[in-house]
């Protein structure tokens, strides 16, 4: 896939809807598997995954065009760390400009092309700072160099004196609109947020650099609006006034300043892509999709926009032409696409795209595809030569009814060459969240595990994002109850293919996933006979003294106040049900974790130990919520495999 050249990689669509022509139009039509369907393919090739190896494959992040379109600056961990980098867009190998120990992100060029401005963290502490550094090469300045506040994703305006960025007060659950003067260094707040749960962020420049246009967002992603603020006196508009809770949120503006490119799940629930027009206010719709459409980029010419279509956790991406909307799909392998990039995908010439593609056995890497020559080309190459995407075990998608009828979504990986003697072992792996979603993505833990002979299923269980905003609340207030059961009857769908010994399933996560893998083996004890939890929640209650204010609010938005709603908190805590676990838990957690604080992993290793069950902890300095460093993130899958091993396999 190397040099793909397709006679054509555009393929004309008489309407949207003919992307699911293959699949379910909507997760309504969704058709439920037959487990006994599945199926092990023979694969002489076989082998378990080295560890080592998933994770010396890299990864990428944030991709920014330059100015003359000749270069790519993204953030890689090349090293094994997240920092700076640059390739020439038309190939070649990658120069590293930056290089620190800490994580790295949002690399952004200044209009003449002499600077790079990026975000950069302390610790896993998640209070970045701005940095500069010249596009050339040399040394780097801390921009903002501010140790209780937060600054992050940097914008240029277009005449290249100001930077665009919101910021956060360690104390704060809100982030502002801000501006950095490029001489002076003089920051501006342009936004004086004091409602604790709305905050606002991805903004992005008008093209005569005289307006902003940003997004101000619930803390439970429920609610939305768009704004447009005026540079010169700080005036804000309400762009998408309405009434309940709905989501608007902008990613782009057209090159004549006279449209945005909108995001809404104002039909009905479900996120679709739509034109407002700036001088009427009237939106104009481009989807009427029940998945999950977002918005992109305008074309330099602004006769075309880019949009990205998640439909069950594969994701599209369609440019539409702006006069009629008519929109073609890019053809690009099946996995998760986007055509993403600051401030856009499109080239400044409008000749190229940039695009980012993964599949469940390829890593992200970018591509540009060139419009005129109808051509893609791979960019980045992240993989190691040695991980073949044939030895590997690639994802299904299936579905599932859970107890109370519901369909749920999952992604299920199947080891080569397995007997159907319901004699191997299993492994549940929910996601972080809960409004997350897992997706068609290179899971370095799924291929680890199937690699090695485990039966791996990742659920979309209900509070995820993806199946519309009803799907989404269906938890509010139910924390470790109904997604609780929607992970049970996954492994309840694992034993039902006849490949997995009901008596040999595990659970492992991280964040909400790790909350989800101890609330697991405390509330349904029975069903898991092992768990490896990652920087989760023991107590919410404790985990509302002790994380930092942002999360504390979206906390409140799923579980209430904590005052008047004590009783839901404390039964949605896995600390309650521990008397009751009988599966091995092993804990990792970062010590600078500011979401899922380390005080919640020593709590549930402290009252687990009491209660003399199995457990055991590990703890990563200078890791905050997810490790970031190659080594840590080699010794935690190492280990999660090791615990499996030992209580799943019966290995020593």
């Amino acid at each position: 896939m190397r040099n793909l050249t397709h006679k054509t990689l555009f393929l004309a669509l008489a309407s949207v809807c003919a992307l699911f022509l293959a699949g379910a139009s909507s997760p309504n039509d969704r058709e439920i598997t037959d487990p006994r369907s599945i199926n092990s393919l023979s694969n002489a090739a076989a082998a378990p995954v080295p560890i080592a190896d998933l994770y010396y494959t890299r990864g990428v992040d944030g991709a920014a065009w330059s100015p003359d379109d000749r270069q790519i600056a993204f953030s890689t961990n090349l090293t094994g760390r997240m920092n700076i980098w640059k390739v020439a867009s038309s190939g070649g190998w990658p120069i590293q400009l930056t290089q620190s120990d800490d994580r790295q992100f949002k690399p952004t060029w200044s209009p003449d092309g002499k600077w790079i401005v990026y975000m950069q963290d302390f610790g896993g502490g998640e209070l970045w700072d701005l940095y500069a550094i010249p596009s050339g090469g040399g040394d780097a300045i801390n921009l903002t160099n501010t140790p209780d506040i937060s600054e992050v994703d940097p914008r240029w305006s277009p005449d290249g004196k100001r930077i665009l960025f919101a910021m956060r007060p360690k104390d704060s659950s809100n982030y502002d609109i801000a501006l950095l003067d490029w001489k002076s260094r003089r920051v501006r707040k342009l936004t004086h947020e004091h409602t604790n749960n709305r905050e606002w962020g991805e903004a992005i420049w008008s093209p005569d650099g005289t307006t902003i246009y940003a997004n101000r967002t619930n803390a439970g992603h429920t609610d939305s609006d768009v704004y447009s603020i005026d540079v010169a006196g700080a005036e804000l508009e309400n762009l998408t006034p309405h009434a309940g809770e709905i989501n608007y949120s902008v990613s782009a503006v057209s090159p004549d300043g006279r449209t945005l490119l909108l995001t809404s799940n104002e039909k009905g629930g479900y996120d679709n892509v739509a034109l407002l027009d700036l001088s009427t206010k009237k939106l104009q719709w481009a989807t009427n999709l029940q998945w999950e459409a977002e918005g992109g980029s305008f074309a330099p010419d602004g006769k075309t926009f880019t949009y990205m279509v998640n439909a069950d956790g594969r994701t599209d991406i369609y440019i539409a032409t702006r006069a009629n909307l008519r929109a073609e799909r890019l053809s690009v392998p099946a996995g998760i696409n986007f055509a993403s990039a600051a401030p856009q995908a499109f080239s400044s010439s409008g000749d190229r795209l940039l695009v980012s593609h993964q599949s469940s056995t390829q890593p992200e890497d970018y591509w540009i595809y060139d419009l005129r020559g109808q051509q893609i080309r791979q960019l980045t190459f992240s993989a190691l030569g040695g991980l073949d995407p044939a030895r590997l075990p690639s994802s299904q998608l299936v579905h599932y009814r859970t107890f109370d009828g519901k369909t749920i979504s999952a992604f299920l990986w199947l080891p080569f060459n397995l007997k159907r003697d319901l004699a191997n072992p299993g492994v549940v792996i929910p996601h972080g969240g809960p409004t997350g979603q897992i997706t068609d993505s290179f899971s370095k833990t799924a291929l680890a595990l199937a690699s090695r002979g485990y039966v791996c299923i990742a659920p979309n269980v209900r509070g995820s994002t993806g199946y519309g905003m009803e799907f989404q609340k269906a938890n509010y207030k139910d924390l470790g109850g109904g997604d609780l059961q929607d992970e049970v009857y996954a492994a309840k769908f694992l034993a039902a293919t006849g490949f997995v010994d009901p008596q040999k399933i595990g659970i492992t996560g991280g964040s909400y996933g790790g909350y989800m893998a101890m609330m697991a083996i405390g509330k349904t004890p029975d069903v898991w006979a092992a768990a490896v939890e990652l920087y989760g929640i023991t107590d919410w209650l404790t985990e509302q003294q002790h994380e930092e204010p942002t999360l504390q609010q979206y906390d409140q938005s799923l579980l209430g106040d904590p005052v008047k709603d004590r009783e839901v908190y404390e039964n949605a805590s896995p600390i309650k049900y521990f008397k009751n676990a009988k599966a091995p838990l092993l804990v990792l957690q970062g010590a600078n974790d500011i979401r899922d604080p380390s005080e919640e992993a020593e709590q549930a290793v402290t009252i687990l130990k009491k209660e003399g069950k199995v457990v055991d902890a590990h703890y990563y300095p200078g890791e905050g919520h997810g490790f970031a460093k190659r080594e840590n993130q080699i010794d935690a899958l190492k280990r999660t495999v090791e615990w499996f091993d030992r209580y799943l396999k019966n290995q020593n």
